[in-house]
């Protein structure tokens, strides 16, 4: 029965997919913005997570604005679906100028194309799906790490089109021995690094509060010494005109002793995930639970510092 469930998800989600790529592009931003009113709206999902988010990440803003504002994000989110899916037969390797506006490239390109491994961070930010595979479609291979679907099928068919020009998935249970090999070997890691590590993770200020990242990150580029590269792929009005943009690096080998250690080099990426998100917060995912209750020990630590 779960098999027959999933394939029948599977399905549904392959006919809609198709019934997407089917539209004109205007047709499908005018169903996105449909969609985010029924959302935002009459279904009001996650509603009560968005606006705990937003009120404490923007407390100048009045209910007009945050309204506003969250009605964007949902627009925003089904655009990323349409985007996903109409880019893999407009974008290609002899039109990729037509749509994708590169920003920083010679740094980016220069540390790819040199011999030491390299970090790339990003969050829940712009069309952070499509930003992988334009990486691979500009010659550039990278490894990424993503969480298994539990519906096989569609994990299957989603890692096929990120693999379609060389992005590679490592699945985030059990997948480390791989994140060492890529690592050992010269290669490129990707991480979306603003999800919540739990309790035991490395606690660090992300817009004014305390939230839990992952340690592993910036622990692989301590010690491989890899350069830290910080950036986005956001939409420049129109659905499918991105910028591809590093935003800031960090090179152990020239980093001074404030990004020393495992806590201040989370707390600079952290940092920098946050100005862009602030400069275009509709393309931010605010559904996330990144804030979460920081455990005691933090707690009575803060006391005391006070």
């Amino acid at each position: 029965m779960r098999r027959a469930m999933d394939l029948a998800v599977y399905l549904v989600v392959r006919i809609f997919i198709c019934v997407v790529q089917a539209l004109r592009m205007e047709t499908a931003e005018q169903i996105a913005r449909t969609l985010a009113w029924l959302a935002h709206r009459v279904f009001r999902i996650r509603r009560h997570v968005i606006e705990e988010n937003l009120c404490c990440a923007f407390p100048h803003l009045g209910p007009a604005e945050r309204e506003r504002l969250i009605r964007r994000m949902w627009e925003h989110l089904f655009l990323l679906v349409v985007e996903v899916a109409h880019a893999p037969r407009k974008i290609h390797q002899t039109n990729w100028r037509d749509y994708i506006q590169l920003g920083g490239k010679d740094v980016l390109v220069r540390l790819l194309l040199s011999d030491r491994p390299v970090i790339i961070v990003t969050g829940h930010f712009g069309n952070f799906e499509l930003a992988g595979v334009m990486l691979g479609l500009l010659g550039f291979p990278t490894y990424t790490v993503a969480r298994t679907l539990d519906n096989p099928y569609l994990d299957r068919f989603v890692n096929r089109f990120r693999g379609l020009s060389g992005q590679f998935i490592i699945p985030k249970k059990g997948g480390y021995d791989q994140i060492v090999q890529v690592m050992s070997a010269g290669g490129t890691m990707s991480f979306l690094a603003d999800q919540h590590a739990g309790s035991k993770g490395c606690w660090v200020e992300f817009f004014g509060r305390p939230a839990s990242a992952h340690k592993a990150i910036a622990l692989l580029a301590m010690t491989y010494n890899a350069p830290m590269v910080v950036g986005y792929c956001r939409r420049r009005g129109r659905p499918l005109h991105l910028e591809m943009r590093v935003h800031a690096v960090a090179d152990p080998q020239q980093a001074g002793p404030e990004l020393a250690s495992v806590k201040a080099l989370t707390q600079w990426y952290t940092s920098r995930l946050e100005e862009f998100i602030r400069q275009w917060p509709e393309q931010y995912w605010w559904l996330h639970r990144r804030w979460r209750q920081p455990p005691s020990r933090l707690t009575q630590q803060e006391k005391k510092a006070a």
